[in-house]
């Protein structure tokens, strides 16, 4: 099949042709191409609107069909490959179409616009993304919950300000990112609802003559709702900016476990070993093993957020409706799709077989602190000690303690009651770490039986809204 350059369909109204530096310059079809088979969907639709008002006989709707069917066949098999001259994709199917119908082709276009098509197209385009998305966010929630099933038992030091704080259950913490990570697949949900909204059949700006069905299109397309007014649903990018951020913040959540990955892999920490499969080494010095995975997912992070400023920066000075700047939302819009759903990958993988925790290691390190502190203020507050004097009582105990080099489980009880009376023999239970982390079982909290329980309604919420 020869596919013959695109006449422009504007080339009436001009004397003399493009600048072939400024036609390259206009040209989108080096990245809308990926809207190709939206694009072949929404017209499909919109020649079954034109046969069903009688705009075109059912005949001409079928030819039409067919057509379009044929082409996204083409494409599938790499035989249609439009090329810069062809402008962008609308034009270049258009133009196929004429390639193998005729003159019914030319009739595709009644009663639409190049904007309202690509503002359909890119619905679609994300619509199907945000899907996927989605899925893939339940697919590290699984990996997340497989992990924590795993360490309920396995201690961690839990900080603020990076210092040590309390002794927390593994399990607790990666439950926190399930958390995160079940934002983002609602936020992404809340997104989907105002991606959903058809603007086929808006026109240009101002709607059409035509007594088109935007209703039938709609349906045809699974859209929720027609854009009620048609300068706002040719130039209407809030979607695309939505759903940036919420990409954004996907990275966010990524790229804070990532950082705690890296720092827990570092021989400084220790906590987790690097596997082969997730790690490479260093082209100097054999003995490094890098955390290349999590530094990326890191690194891309702000490359999602500069396209969310780069979308409202283009966004903020447009006037109502169709601006040419417009044409700029594709290629940030791909690009975050592309590396959220790269880095979801990356992370799952990772976490289902990436690292392995060192348990040994972990104990070791919340058994050498003073992360316990907090448990023998609140031991003397059940005695009867008014908290905030416990509080200041164990600042004092912890600064003598370091003095003689110390931890609080090494104090003999003669010492704990030399300090006040209300310390006895079970003191040392109350402030072993294990015990620091059972004890606290408050709704939320990382005790092990509230961790059981976080568990379950993880794995309930995977299981109900998985599918």
């Amino acid at each position: 099949m020869v596919h013959s350059p695109a006449p422009k369909t504007w080339s009436q109204r001009f004397e003399s042709a493009l600048h072939p530096a400024i036609a390259v310059f206009n040209a989108s079809i080096g990245f809308d191409i990926q809207l190709l088979e939206y694009d072949l969907t929404g017209s499909e639709a919109h020649a079954r609107m034109l046969a069903k008002t009688g705009m075109i006989t059912s005949a001409e709707g079928e030819a039409l069909v067919q057509g379009l069917a044929q082409i996204r066949t083409e494409y599938r098999q790499g035989q249609f490959n439009p090329t810069v001259e062809d402008e962008d994709v609308h034009f270049a199917v258009e133009h196929r179409l004429v390639e193998i119908l005729g003159d019914v082709a030319k009739k595709l276009h009644t009663a639409r616009s190049r904007n309202d098509q690509v503002g359909t197209d890119i619905r679609l385009y994300l619509r199907d993304q945000i899907e996927q998305i989605r899925t893939q966010l339940r697919q590290f929630q699984t990996a997340l919950v497989t992990q924590a099933e795993a360490h309920v038992d396995t201690l961690i030091p839990g900080y603020t300000h990076l210092q040590r704080a309390q002794p927390l259950s593994l399990a607790h913490h990666l439950l926190a990112y399930f958390e995160m990570i079940q934002r983002d697949w609602e936020r992404l949900g809340d997104v989907l609802g105002r991606v959903n909204i058809s603007p086929l059949g808006c026109g240009a700006l101002a709607g059409t003559t035509f007594p088109i069905d935007r209703g039938y299109t709609a349906e045809l397309l699974g859209f929720d709702r027609l854009y009620q007014n048609s300068l706002d649903g040719v130039s209407d990018r809030d979607f695309a900016i939505e759903f940036t951020c919420a990409a954004s913040l996907i990275l966010v959540h990524l790229s804070r476990l990532s950082e705690e990955i890296i720092l827990w892999a570092s021989e400084e920490f220790g906590f987790v070993t690097l596997k082969d499969n997730c790690s490479t080494g260093s082209s100097i010095m054999p003995q490094k093993k890098n955390p290349d995975v999590p530094e990326l997912v890191r690194g891309k992070t702000g490359r999602v957020f500069g396209h969310l400023q780069g979308l409202l920066v283009m966004m903020k000075g447009l006037p109502l409706a169709y601006n040419k700047d417009l044409q700029e939302d594709k290629e940030p819009l791909f690009d975050s799709v592309v590396t959220v759903k790269g880095c979801l990958e990356a992370m799952t993988i990772l976490i289902s077989e990436g690292i392995s925790f060192r348990a040994e290691r972990l104990a070791a390190a919340v058994a050498a602190d003073f992360s316990n502190a907090t448990d023998v203020a609140d031991y003397l507050a059940t005695k009867g000690v008014p908290f905030r004097e416990a509080y200041n009582l164990v600042g004092q105990v912890v600064r003598t303690s370091l003095a003689a080099g110390k931890l609080l489980k090494d104090l003999s009880l003669e010492e704990w009651q030399a300090l006040h009376p209300a310390f006895e023999a079970d003191i040392y239970g109350a402030i072993a770490p294990r015990q620091v982390v059972a004890a606290r079982n408050s709704v939320g909290g990382t005790g092990f039986d509230q961790v059981r329980q976080a568990l379950t309604t993880a794995r309930q919420t995977i299981a109900i809204l998985g599918n």
